[in-house]
């Protein structure tokens, strides 16, 4: 055949081919609202390719499978949450306040995550099947809970800290405290006519959290 009558691939298939990364990073991005939205079930890889101007066999080359994607979805999901945690610097802080600002960037990364606080919430559901599946997630994790650990070894160092507590049980009382309050907002707010997105009740909700965390910490 003519080279001239060949049909050439659009500037969007070029850029695609040439930078994998690029696209399987907007693939993720895509598949998490659709996931979030809908559920592992529910997602349609039909509308992922859509939205991203692809098609489904790009998606599977890529990711082996529906199930592949939603794994990456969730790495990505958990991964983005623990690096914003991470950038934290508590070293500095004494134990109080070091455990406040863990604290406040939590209650603010749930807040303005809502997408994970499903995914999350759907992956309950399946009873963690499919996580199990990714074990960097776990190493993810562990950034969070070592630094809960040092700081409460300098809190207990300090004679602040009880010494019947680990890492675990704090990120525990930590996550159930700020996760509740957004992936219950709508069943609440609806029971109790209330706005858990208003400033003023916010706020408080926030210093109540880190009352009630650093009241059960502390040596009585």
């Amino acid at each position: 055949m003519d080279a001239e009558k060949l049909p050439r691939r659009s500037g969007l298939e070029r850029t695609r081919t040439n930078d994998p990364e690029r696209t399987k990073a907007e693939l993720i991005e895509v598949a998490m609202a659709e996931f979030a939205a809908n559920g592992l079930t529910g997602a349609r890889v039909d509308a992922i390719a859509e939205r991203t101007r692809t098609s489904k066999r790009m998606i599977y080359y890529y990711f082996g499978s529906k199930e592949g994607l939603y794994l990456a979805v969730l790495e990505k999901a958990y991964g983005e949450v623990r690096a914003l945690e991470a950038e934290l610097d508590l070293a500095g802080l004494d134990p109080e306040s070091a455990l406040r600002a863990l604290i406040d960037r939590t209650f603010e990364n749930d807040d303005a995550h809502g997408d994970f606080i499903r995914l999350v919430a759907i992956e309950n559901i399946h009873r963690a099947e499919h996580i199990v599946d990714v074990p960097a997630i776990r190493q993810i994790n562990e950034r969070v809970t070592g630094m809960l650990g040092a700081i409460l070894e300098r809190g207990r160092a300090a004679g602040l800290f009880r010494a019947d507590l680990d890492p675990i049980d704090v990120h525990l009382m930590i996550s159930a405290f700020c996760f509740f309050r957004v992936s219950n907002q709508h069943t609440f707010g609806a029971i109790f006519d209330v706005n858990l997105s208003e400033p003023t009740r916010r706020a408080r909700h926030k210093g109540m959290i880190a009352d009630a965390v650093l009241g059960a910490l502390r040596i009585r």
